[in-house]
Parts: C-alpha cells; structure tokens; sequence
C-alpha cells in the first residue's frame, strides 16, 4: 500500500569529468556576492589555473501539506535577482581573467545543494560571504548563517569572507 521513499530513484546531477572540474566554487545563498570574495575566487583560481563555478541559492519557501506548491516557489522578481547576481559574478570573475560559469539552485536547505554541486564538480574550495557569527541558538534560525553551516558539514576547504555589520 504504501510505498518506501528510499528505494525511489533519486534525480541527480550528471558528474563533471575531472578534466573539467571547476577548482573553486563561489556560492552564496542568495546574497550578492561582495568584491573581496570574487577577489579571492579570481586569486585562488589563477593560483590553480583553474575555473570558476558560481552557484547562488534561490529559496524554495516549504511544502503545503507535506507537498510542494508552486506559490512557495520563488516569484520570478526574487528569480531576476538572483540571475543578476549570477551574471554579475561571472562577467566580473571574467574581467579579472578567470573563466567562469554559473546557475541558480531552487532549493529549502542551500547547505545540502552548495555541498552537493561542490563535490559533483570536483571542487577544491568553496569560497563564501559571510555575516559576522551569531550565539549558535540564534544562528540556527538564521538564512544568513548559512555559510557557518556549510563550512561546518564540508570536507573540503570553505573559506568565508567576512562582511562588517
């Protein structure tokens, strides 16, 4: 009668050949980028002399009885500006030498996707913008403690770039 969820196939990304990886992944979850991180991914790329992948994350609001509905997904007003902050970044990184490509993940936990693309695209280092840290009981509700998340569930390097409050 009811069917077990874990067996189901699960979408999934197709892997970047090593060849291809891209070194260093800039993500954010949702914020604009700042110019000391795409300073930093420009910098660590052309150490590497590799390229630049840019991820940003578009909040996907919840579910509606336990399914999703497409009036939690983000409007096409929060879309354009996550697709301008994309097309910032990479003509930017572009500017700085640095050949990048990016996309827009719809997604309720950034942690998850911005882990997920770094390890599909053999990334050696995700590059972040950061608020300065909160008390963790706060943190934990807080959308913009998110790079804190990431850094914490990684096994690769994160390196976040502090904003000042």
């Amino acid at each position: 009668m009811f069917r077990n969820r874990q067996n189901r196939p699960r979408r999934s990304l197709p892997p970047v050949a090593p060849e291809n990886a891209a070194e260093i992944l800039l993500a954010s979850e949702g914020r604009p980028f700042t110019e000391d991180a795409l300073k930093l991914a420009a910098r660590m790329s052309l150490e590497g002399r590799g390229r630049a992948m840019v991820i940003t994350i578009a909040r996907l609001h919840g579910t509606s009885f336990g399914l999703p509905n497409p009036g939690l997904q983000p409007n096409r007003r929060e879309m354009a500006e996550q697709e301008e902050i994309v097309e910032s970044a990479i003509a930017k990184l572009k500017k700085l030498g640095v050949p990048a490509d990016g996309h827009i993940a719809i997604t309720r936990s950034p942690r998850k996707s911005i882990l997920k693309e770094a390890r599909r695209c053999h990334c050696s280092a995700i590059v972040m913008g950061a608020d300065p840290k909160r008390n963790p009981f706060v943190s934990s509700l807080m959308w913009s403690q998110e790079p804190y998340r990431v850094r914490r569930r990684s096994d690769i390097p994160v390196h976040l770039v502090e904003t000042s409050p």
